[in-house]
């Protein structure tokens, strides 16, 4: 194997920056369907969430990377059969052609369910049924009074047996997500949703070569990771299987590790990406002149906490599920980027019948010299954001911040 690869942190985090499409001018990157499935492509994949404190997560990394980026953009994606959604990195969307390649999780989760799909086979049968007739059906489409043990109840039944059977039957691959109407997922048969190429293409392929090929993407959608964690491929694998995956692809020259300054932790790198990667380090690019982003919980670059910690100094939590009295920035506090760095915290809802922006919390970590550059670059991302998802008013609670005021910033 070779020696590990000496590189600065600034670098790193350029790399990364730059891969993850948030160093270029915002205003360089209008905003298409085209370009939405384009950007879908090069990030490999982007995390799925019901949460909308402002609007949901895939919807917040599109509109952090795309200019006048609209939601129905990628729904239209799904319904024309460009995309398809599934287990990555959590739930997913993905592209199409992907599809073949999540075999390995398709029938590790298939052996995992079965006997749960077993007890509610008579259901399972009728759902199937009704889906082949008539297509397209939202979870409210099918009734039932009986209520089992849904994934997230705890002690007592309260998942109506239809919506489980609905769950049980998409994390097999029997069914998909069709389409979305705002919240509400609509769900069809897989030969119904995928097209036969592609179906055909996922009966042929091996698992094992389907295995390669995802832990591929995995590693282009990390571009640098550690191998300690049992995310890595996607593939719920132990720590030994792991080492021996990250041994072999040494060995074969695939992948590099990484000695970053005055970092501990072991990373990797694809051996291809390392031209690039010098190229930040021999020469730092300059920081275009481009708004703030707001990243939310869920973003690509926040996958990794780890990561975040030791490429930027930054610790981020996601406090949706810390107890209120134990939050520090609120549910749904976003890190605030700027260049390279992640300079603080933003929690904010919306309001779409008000058209409201309120700002909960705008906190700048305590290090961070409040210039007049940054404050008007805080004025812009604040009102772009807030007119890029139909508010008309924004109002500022609480600032946390050296030097910065509420009046400054409306």
């Amino acid at each position: 194997m070779k020696p590990p690869y000496k590189i600065s942190r600034k670098a790193v985090r350029q790399f990364l920056l730059h891969r993850q499409h948030l160093f270029l001018p915002y205003s360089s990157r209008q905003g298409t369907q085209e370009r939405t499935l384009d950007m879908l492509k090069q990030l490999e994949c982007i995390q799925i969430d019901s949460v909308a404190s402002v609007t949901k997560n895939q919807h917040l990394v599109l509109d952090a990377r795309l200019q006048q980026y609209k939601p129905d953009f990628l729904n239209t994606l799904l319904r024309q059969k460009k995309t398809f959604e599934y287990f990555a990195n959590a739930m997913c969307v993905i592209p199409m052609e992907d599809f073949p390649i999540f075999k390995p999780i398709r029938e590790r989760l298939q052996a995992q369910i079965a006997p749960s799909l077993k007890t509610l086979q008579s259901v399972s049968q009728e759902i199937l049924t009704c889906l082949a007739a008539e297509g397209p059906l939202p979870s409210r489409a099918f009734k039932s009074a009986n209520k089992v043990h849904g994934y997230w109840d705890n002690t007592h039944p309260k998942t109506k047996e239809t919506s489980h059977a609905l769950n049980l039957l998409f994390d097999s691959g029997v069914i998909q997500v069709a389409k979305r109407e705002g919240s509400e997922r609509f769900f069809d048969l897989t030969e119904h949703c995928i097209p036969k190429d592609i179906l055909d293409q996922a009966t042929e392929i091996s698992l094992s070569e389907a295995q390669q090929v995802l832990i591929e993407k995995y590693i282009r959608a990390y571009r640098i990771f550690s191998g300690h964690t049992s995310r890595f491929g996607w593939l719920n694998l132990k720590a030994a299987e792991r080492q021996t995956l990250l041994d072999d692809l040494q060995h074969q020259d695939k992948i590099q590790t990484l000695e970053i300054e005055g970092i501990k932790r072991q990373y990797y790198i694809r051996t291809e990406d390392l031209e690039e990667l010098n190229a930040f380090e021999t020469t730092p690019k300059k920081y275009f002149s481009h708004p703030i982003a707001f990243l939310p919980p869920l973003d690509n670059l926040l996958w990794s906490r780890e990561r975040i910690q030791d490429f930027f100094a930054f610790d981020y939590k996601w406090e949706i599920y810390t107890p209120r009295a134990k939050r520090r920035y609120g549910p749904y506090a976003m890190p605030i980027l700027w260049k390279d760095k992640f300079i603080g915290r933003i929690d904010a809802t919306l309001s779409k019948q008000n058209q409201q922006f309120t700002v909960r919390l705008l906190q700048i970590e305590p290090h961070i010299k409040i210039t007049n550059t940054l404050r008007k670059h805080l004025v812009h991302a604040l009102n772009t954001f807030a007119q890029n998802h139909g508010a008309k008013t924004i109002t500022i609670e609480k600032i946390e911040g050296q030097e910065l005021t509420i009046k400054e910033l409306l």
